[in-house]
């Protein structure tokens, strides 16, 4: 009889990139509260235990600080401006701060703003439609999943349209710092540098843009905040900038990995997609289903507050954890046959945006661009097929590829 090999979690191998779930399956029914050497970090798949931690006050989401300031002064002080305005971003701070910044942005950034970006979302998915013309092979990211959600978030933000490659050179740099895996300390310095580089430019970027609103108010998202007051309070500079960072990089790097990975998803299940194809009123419900199977998201992280026991093992104070979503999302515990695409399940809610107090601001957007814009494409393309294989990102923190070559057939 042959053994299984030993349980090691190896989040930067290129299998486990492509397809993590194998992997997770064991996890959750062999350990679930796994200790990795190799992160050295706590590693939660189930998702009972996934959603308690979200909700655990406990656990902690100031997890950048303690980092920085661990962090030797010369280290330190090549990525100034990483630490100046990621420690201003809401999803690594904890009550009060991140109950006041929460509230300050969500005045207006809601559901009712987002919502209004319906007509723009149609309008910009017909556009990015009709540029891909009649090429056959394309890259689906580049000319259709990049460009969307950044040009929809810009738009809200009042970001010139031309400044797109830009915006998206700088986001992808911002991310090597982010979202990347843990690797050598060299090439950790490296991609350190050039993230630093580009987190710099960004702020200067709205630092003028900043400036221009204050003087000239506009109706877009940016001077509704450089303006927002409420009861005395309002956004320093910094965190103004900050905001504006964590917008423009967030609006779009997720649903960027959310369009990508279901409309992949949709040509492993091709039944599934000409269901969407057929029947126009399963977008929503599709959107949903979609965000589980394959979410954008591949872990959010926390950092233990309180010692406590789970399923055997000992957290204790100042560990790290991270609380795999898209591997809670194929719990069997919690859906029957998990790693299959239906578009008409019905069942417990997905936690690919996290849940309680941190669950992504932006959601609405993001689920509202998937609800468009798949469906749009389903039904812009008769076929869909792979063209090459895909790049994938790695990342822990995001699931999602560099590039997705496909065939299609109008």
């Amino acid at each position: 009889m042959t053994m299984a090999p030993a349980l090691e979690f190896q989040p930067d191998r290129v299998e486990y990139l492509a397809d993590p779930f194998p992997l997770y399956r064991r996890m959750q029914d062999e350990d679930p509260a796994h200790w990795s050497p190799r992160i050295k970090s706590w590693v939660l798949t189930r998702y009972d235990d996934v959603k308690r931690a979200c909700l655990d006050k406990d656990m902690s989401s100031d997890r950048l600080r303690p980092f920085f300031a661990s962090m030797p002064g010369p280290e330190a002080a090549k990525i100034g401006d990483i630490i100046r305005y990621l420690s201003h971003w809401m999803v690594f701070r904890d009550p009060p701060e991140h109950t006041r910044l929460r509230k300050l942005t969500s005045k207006v950034f809601h559901l009712k703003s987002m919502r209004e970006m319906r007509p723009n979302i149609e309008s910009l998915t017909s556009w990015l439609l009709e540029a891909i013309g009649e090429r056959e092979e394309f890259d689906f990211i580049a000319a259709f999943a990049g460009p969307l959600p950044a040009l929809v978030i810009m738009d809200m933000l009042g970001v010139p349209r031309e400044e797109l490659s830009r915006v998206k050179r700088m986001s992808d740099d911002m991310a090597l710092f982010i979202g990347s895996s843990r690797t050598s300390a060299e090439k950790a310095q490296e991609k350190y540098s050039v993230a630093e580089s580009a987190t710099h430019e960004m702020a200067e970027f709205f630092r003028v843009m900043i400036r221009d609103r204050r003087a000239n108010a506009r109706p877009d998202l940016l001077s509704e905040l450089v303006h927002l007051e409420d009861n005395g309070d309002r956004l320093s500079e910094d965190e103004l900038i900050a905001t504006c960072i964590l917008l423009l990089f967030a609006g779009h790097e997720t649903t960027t990995n959310h369009l990508a990975n279901s409309t992949r998803s949709l040509i492993l299940f091709p039944a599934e997609r000409e269901k969407l194809r057929a029947d126009p009123g399963l977008a929503a419900r599709a959107g949903e289903e979609l965000l589980r199977f394959d979410g954008p998201s591949g872990a959010q992280v926390r950092i233990v507050g309180v010692e406590h026991e789970l399923h055997g093992k000992t957290l204790k104070p100042g560990e790290r954890v991270f609380i795999m979503l898209n591997a809670a999302n194929r719990d069997p515990r919690a859906y029957p046959d998990p790693d299959r695409v239906d578009l008409a399940r019905d069942g417990v809610a997905h936690l690919t945006f996290g849940f309680g107090l941190h669950i992504c601001l932006g959601f609405p957007l993001a689920r509202l661009e998937g609800e468009i814009a798949i469906p749009a494409v389903a039904r812009h393309f008769r076929r869909m097929e792979f063209a090459g294989e895909p790049e994938w990102i790695n990342s822990m923190v995001f699931r999602g590829m560099k590039s997705m070559p496909v065939r299609v057939a109008r």
